[in-house]
């Protein structure tokens, strides 16, 4: 960084070298789902589902980490519901909430496509690395 916290050339190569390395991950993983049979928000809503706490998915949830509006988050459950790759079912604490359940149909592709997510961000590791150290 130059004088008084201003940005330089190298900071503004370092910031779009690490937009570039981020959007061909993205890139990969679009392509990825695809194979899948799946879009990417798909794919992610899969995933965040999957992270959740048992008994905590919800469409909130889903909403809440693709950064989508309820409605949005509704219909991508809806799609992912009549897919076969999600069950809507009442919550033990309170009827009226829905949780989300993937299929085992969800869990084998997530399984697959999480393994070579994996393998690739370890791949990507020391790019990124290096990366975060000049942009720090």
């Amino acid at each position: 960084m130059g004088r008084d916290g201003e940005l330089d050339d190298a900071d503004y190569r370092a910031l779009a070298d690490f937009r570039h390395a981020i959007r061909r991950f993205l890139a990969f993983s679009e392509t990825w789902a695809a194979e899948m049979g799946l879009t990417p928000q798909q794919h992610q809503a899969l995933l965040a589902i999957r992270a959740a706490p048992v008994g905590q998915a919800t469409v909130g949830l889903v909403a809440e980490r693709l950064i989508l509006k309820p409605h949005s988050a509704t219909g991508l459950v809806d799609r992912l519901v009549a897919l076969g790759l999600v069950v809507r079912e009442p919550a033990a604490d309170d009827r009226r909430r829905a949780c989300l359940r993937l299929t085992p149909r969800a869990y084998e592709i997530l399984d697959a496509l999480s393994a070579i997510h994996r393998e690739e961000i370890q791949r990507m590791r020391p790019v990124l690395s290096q990366l975060l150290d000049q942009i720090a």
